[in-house]
């Protein structure tokens, strides 16, 4: 019994090697018969070539595909560093730009504070600088890494205000049609006066008017506009300019102040809390009558509110905290205004956030 089951089991084996042989067979005829070379099996030349030497069109292709290889994983690894890098630098710019990291850069208010908080800041500033030149150079040609910096900036930019202004006006483009009408709750029955106002251009022209007053009888009555190389005063009339040689950049937030006081007719413009020029003799004894119309953005026209205005003196930008006193600011509050809290500390004609402006045509709230 026992030898019989040996027997079975056997053939079992030799008819599962027959059917496995025939498989193969049945493969190989059909492999042949799909690719077919064009060669006999008995042709001399279809005998395996893999023992013939490679020619040097072989070894260079083969070098090249190493290089490639090499290349690519190089590429992948500088990417995935510079995508750490970038995130820890996109985590250290949310935490500078936090509201108490801000807070802590503005000036002691008591000698007793400490600077330790502006001298970390500032090291951190320059350390971020040193990352962003280090990504630059790195791998100037990344073009996912330069979108990368390009969106962070862009983000940082759009999202920053002066010091306590929690709002802006935007001004898309520059149009006929885009201003913002202002609505003194008082008359602008004035012998001296203070205008100060943050500024951010995309664009400057020959005359890019920031605000002017006017009235039927003179449109010029007080103008601040800015050119490619100068920010001008204007007071009583298009003839009384006051020009500071001081070029606003585009796209930074500067901060501009006019002083005119109808005793002497002493004039002055100051640039971020500095003076940039000054001058007397401006309009001397002038008043500057009440029942014009103000506004931010572009020029009177001495017509209407909105009718006549002229595209080429448009402002196209950010404009916020515009105030108007009915005196001459000191110098030291110029700059503790600019310093300190310029939104918050208003003008008793004009007070950003507390008088009404009105944004026309396209100019419209941001914060």
């Amino acid at each position: 019994m026992r030898r019989l089951r040996l027997i079975l089991f056997c053939a079992f084996c030799a008819a599962l090697t027959a059917a496995d042989s025939d498989d193969y067979n049945l493969l190989y005829v059909s492999l042949d018969n799909d690719i077919d070379t064009g060669l006999q099996p008995t042709d001399p030349s279809s005998a395996c070539a893999c023992g013939q030497e490679r020619t040097v069109w072989d070894k260079l292709f083969t070098m090249l595909e190493n290089s490639e290889m090499r290349e690519s994983r190089l590429l992948q690894a500088l990417e995935e560093g510079l995508a750490a890098e970038l995130r820890a630098l996109r985590s250290d710019v949310l935490r500078a730009l936090r509201p108490d990291a801000l807070r802590a850069l503005r000036p002691c208010a008591s000698a007793l504070e400490s600077d330790r908080p502006l001298e970390e800041l500032l090291r951190a500033s320059r350390a971020l600088a040193h990352r962003l030149a280090k990504l630059e150079s790195a791998w100037p040609g990344a073009p996912a890494a330069s979108e990368e910096l390009r969106a962070l900036a862009r983000w940082a930019g759009q999202r920053s205000l002066p010091a306590g202004c929690e709002t802006a006006l935007l001004f898309p483009m520059r149009s006929k049609k885009i201003f913002g009408s202002v609505h003194p709750a008082t008359e602008m029955k004035l012998g001296a006066f203070s205008a100060c106002i943050w500024v951010r251009a995309t664009d400057v022209l020959n005359k890019t008017v920031l605000f002017s007053y006017g009235t039927k009888r003179n449109p010029y009555e007080i103008q601040l506009y800015l050119n490619s190389w100068s920010t001008v005063l204007v007071v009583g009339g298009d003839q009384n300019k006051l020009v500071a040689n001081t070029v606003v950049p585009l796209g930074t937030w500067t901060y501009l102040c006019g002083t005119w006081s109808s005793e002497e007719g002493v004039t002055a413009l100051w640039v971020n809390g500095e003076l940039a020029a000054a001058g007397s003799g401006m309009a001397t004894g002038h008043i500057i009558p009440q029942g014009g119309i103000l506004q931010i953005g572009q020029e009177k026209n001495g017509c209407c509110v909105g009718g006549g205005f002229d595209e080429a003196l448009a402002f196209s930008g950010r404009l916020t905290g515009f105030n108007l006193w009915d005196r001459v600011l000191s110098s030291d509050e110029i700059r503790q205004i600019r310093d300190d809290d310029s939104c918050h500390i208003r003008g008793n004609v004009v007070g950003w956030g507390v008088t009404e402006i009105q944004p026309h045509g396209g100019a419209q709230y941001i914060s």
